[in-house]
């Protein structure tokens, strides 16, 4: 993977079109020993500005690992490219919030709805980001890794871009 030049603008788009395509993402928070625990969460669509939005039960290990210590790693796959984000997160219980990112998904977690006692969201704020990207069919990219393996050599599969939010 290459790091090409690209204005900081450009990678904000790139990154902005990777976050949409995604539908999961996978927030890293550390727990109070220490450890880093990932967890799946389904990504609130909004047009990415630097904070992501999720759902989630409060209380729960997650929320009090986030009160414990505001920082984490989101994570996601969005077909042709990779999402790595560094922020802090905060939990929200903000009523307003609530309704306007609250969908079918979430009421599948919360069967009282919105007035449900546990229902909260995680805002992470993210602070940088790396990306990686390809326009590649992911045959032609698993065969290229795959001819790098045996051929030796690092396969030429995409861009990869650091971005400070």
């Amino acid at each position: 993977m290459t790091d090409t030049d690209t204005t900081h603008e450009e990678d904000l788009k790139n990154l902005a079109e990777l976050i949409k395509k995604a539908r999961v993402a996978l927030l890293t928070t550390v727990t109070g020993s220490g450890d880093l625990h990932s967890r799946p969460l389904a990504i609130k669509e909004e047009e990415f500005d630097g904070t992501l939005w999720f759902f989630t039960q409060d209380p729960s290990a997650k929320t009090a690992n986030i009160r414990d210590n505001p920082r984490v790693n989101v994570s996601l796959e969005a077909g042709k490219g990779w999402v790595s984000l560094a922020g802090t997160a905060t939990v929200v219980r903000d009523a307003a919030k609530i309704d306007e990112l609250w969908d079918t998904s979430a009421e599948a977690w919360f069967p009282e709805g919105r007035q449900d006692p546990t229902v909260a969201l995680i805002k992470v704020d993210a602070t940088s980001a790396e990306y990686w990207s390809t326009n590649e069919p992911a045959p032609v990219t698993l065969f290229k890794v795959a001819r790098a393996a045996v051929t030796g050599g690092q396969p030429d599969i995409g861009e990869s871009h650091t971005v400070e939010l």
